[in-house]
């Protein structure tokens, strides 16, 4: 997708397209040292800093100058760095400190958040409850409220964009990574599609759209943190678009039916699909699930266990395989927890758990599943269809995202498929791979045509990583800027600002 519709709002300053500042710096290491890295994000790598006069520690983002490929590149650093400036007295909104660069590099240093990612700490907690989730919005969007106040956009609002400033429980939350932040006017519309697939608003893809989307991201991750799942979702990305521009928001599932009308309420107002009609930032704080603490109830939602057959249920089946061959090769210090979850549920000591013990199991822990959603869950998780959960099965559809993306356990799980060691896994070795697996009728090809990125026919390694590492669960998403490896007037028939999809 061309980025030649983007409009901005910047100060211009005439400068050489081979600098980023309009003014010279000193060196860096003249001021800083720095340490281990913290962070890789699409653009630029974060590293530990100290500063040599005080000893004081930052966060120091290096963006390579390799990667700024023309002189819009270069403006968009350019705004980004006037934007945190704007920006950095908020409280919750990462500072900015120094900036240097170089011939190689531009460095932005910048406040140390220790506590990490939003997204670390939801998959590590696994749910929230009403209360921590409205404290949470209350400051996301707070943030969003300051942004549009003050005439930003920031366009890509995820859980991995905020970071806490300490490891602790009472620290204070920071919005970061205002790389695709745009200046705006009162009644100026966009239309570059650039965001993160599950978090981006369906006026994005419609390309005509402003600041309101900032609050449809929001919303999507209130919808995760309550629900444990994205609203929008699908194993591919351009089913993702699909289902944001047209799939039905589930509240009626669990764990909707447990948690408040107020919350639901507030959750319907942000997805709302018309920008006209979506609740502003100011509304949403004003809003009384975020206002009363009494409304917000302290309950937690949701399991991991059931969390994570709900990933499980929405793979392909080569990653579902590959998940099989990476359990089997886990030691017993990291699946003991696992075995004991699968104890606990196997009750009469059979080796497999039946849907009745599953249907037990899920209500132990928490679950309110009605009987059809349960059926579904065991049927993903059975994979040679026999009515029974086996062990094997049981550790592939429970395993920790954090197991399967360590890329010892992925050059495993390849080498199996590839069984003459070739370097690519071919439809016949897949074939295979499913007789071994006793899978019955597999759409093959549909896999590999979804999986096989270069299209000759066969995955490669980095494919094949790529698929494993990919967001058909809730993973981190990748940031979208310039062109997407899809075509809208292909998947949506989108030819102008105005389509029947928008």
């Amino acid at each position: 997708m061309s980025r030649k519709g983007k409009s901005t709002i910047s100060t211009k300053v005439t400068r050489p397209t081979s600098t980023v500042l309009p003014y010279q710096t000193p060196r860096l290491r003249d001021h800083y040292s720095l340490g281990k890295k913290l962070g890789q994000g699409q653009f630029g790598t974060t590293y530990l800093c100290s500063e040599k006069a005080t000893g004081h520690l930052y966060a120091c983002k290096s963006i390579p100058k390799r990667k700024l490929l023309c002189r819009e590149d270069y403006e968009d650093v350019w705004r980004e760095i006037q934007i945190m400036h704007h920006l950095s007295e908020h409280p919750n909104v990462v500072r900015i400190k120094d900036t240097y660069e170089d011939s190689v590099f531009v460095h932005l240093v910048m406040e140390l958040c220790a506590g990490g990612e939003l997204f670390d700490r939801i998959v590590a907690k696994g749910h929230y409850s009403e209360r921590e989730a409205a404290q949470l919005i209350k400051t996301i969007v707070g943030v969003v409220e300051a942004c549009h106040s003050l005439g930003v956009m920031h366009r890509d609002l995820k859980p991995e964009n905020f970071l806490f400033d300490s490891p602790g429980e009472d620290a204070q939350l920071k919005a970061t990574d205002f790389g695709l932040s745009v200046f705006y006017k009162p009644g100026q519309f966009f239309s570059d599609v650039v965001g993160s697939p599950y978090y981006v608003a369906p006026e994005v893809l419609c390309k005509r759209y402003g600041p309101e989307v900032d609050i449809w991201s929001a919303g999507v991750i209130l919808y995760i943190l309550l629900g444990g799942v994205p609203p929008f979702w699908a194993e591919t990305e351009s089913g993702i678009f699909r289902e944001i521009l047209h799939g039905k928001l589930d509240l009626e599932s669990d764990p909707w039916p447990n948690i408040s009308d107020s919350a639901k309420d507030l959750m319907q107002k942000m997805l709302e699909r018309d920008p006209r009609k979506r609740i502003s930032a100011h509304e949403v704080l004003c809003h009384p699930w975020i206002v009363d603490d009494s409304v917000a109830l302290d309950k937690p939602l949701d399991s991991a266990v059931l969390s994570r057959l709900k990933k499980f249920s929405a793979m392909n089946k080569l990653k579902k395989m590959a998940l099989r061959v990476i359990a089997e090769r886990l030691s017993e210090e990291e699946i003991g927890g696992l075995k004991e979850l699968f104890k606990m549920i196997d009750t009469d000591n059979s080796g497999s758990i039946t849907f009745q013990e599953l249907k037990d199991g899920l209500k132990k822990v928490g679950s309110e599943l009605m009987e059809s959603e349960i059926k579904s869950l065991m049927d993903a998780a059975d994979f040679d269809n026999n009515g029974t959960i086996d062990y094997g099965e049981f550790l592939a559809a429970t395993l920790h995202l954090n197991k399967m993306e360590r890329e010892e356990n992925l050059v495993a799980a390849f080498s199996y498929f590839d069984r003459d060691g070739s370097g690519y896994i071919t439809i016949d070795e897949l074939q295979q791979a499913c007789k071994d697996f006793g899978l019955g009728d597999v759409h093959l090809d549909e896999i590999i045509k979804e999986i096989d990125q270069d299209n000759d026919g066969r995955i490669d390694y980095g494919e094949f990583a790529a698929m494993m590492k990919g967001d058909s669960e809730v993973g981190r998403s990748r940031t979208m800027r310039g062109n997407l490896n899809f075509t809208l007037a292909e998947e949506f028939g989108v030819k102008d600002k105005s389509t029947s999809d928008c």
